[in-house]
C-alpha cells in the first residue's frame, strides 16, 4: 500500500538561498522559510505564531532558487518531507527534518522583475518546475 508524503507551504524566505555543488555535480541550493499563522488565543486575542522550515532544491530548480530568491521574499513552495540523521561532533546522534522542494512559485512579481539589471530581460518566472 503506498503513502503520502506531501508538503505545501506559503511564507517568506529567512535566508538567503545557499547553492553549492555535490561532488557528482548536482547543485543543491539550500534556505530557511518561515510561515506565520494568525489565530485567536483563549482570551479573544489575535496572535501569530511561525514555524520555520529548511527547504532543499536540487539541480536545475537550485540554480533557478539561487539566481532569483532572496531573504525577505514569499514563495510557495511544494515537496516532501525528508529526515536524516548524523553524528555531531561530540558523539550525539543529530537529526534534521527538510523539505526536499519539486515545485517552487515566486509570489513576488514586481520583485522578480526587478532583480534583472538588464532593462530588456524578461522578469523571473512565476513557477519553477522540477528538474529530475
Amino acid at each position: 500500500m503506498a503513502g503520502l508524503n506531501k508538503v505545501m507551504l506559503i511564507g517568506n524566505l529567512g535566508t538567503d538561498p545557499e547553492m553549492r555543488y555535490t561532488a557528482n555535480g548536482n547543485a543543491v541550493t539550500t534556505f530557511r522559510m518561515a510561515v506565520s499563522r494568525a489565530f485567536s488565543g483563549n482570551d479573544g486575542e489575535r496572535r501569530e505564531e511561525t514555524e520555520w522550515f529548511s527547504v532543499v532544491t536540487w539541480n536545475k530548480l537550485a540554480e533557478t532558487c539561487s539566481q532569483f530568491l532572496q531573504k525577505g521574499r514569499r514563495a510557495y513552495v511544494e515537496g516532501r518531507l525528508q529526515t536524516r540523521s548524523w553524528d555531531g561532533p561530540d558523539g550525539n546522534k543529530r537529526y534534521r527534518t527538510e523539505v526536499i522542494a519539486n515545485t517552487v512559485l515566486f509570489l513576488d512579481r514586481a520583485q522578480a522583475a526587478a532583480l534583472s539589471d538588464d532593462p530588456g530581460a524578461e522578469a523571473a518566472p512565476d513557477e519553477i518546475p522540477a528538474v529530475d
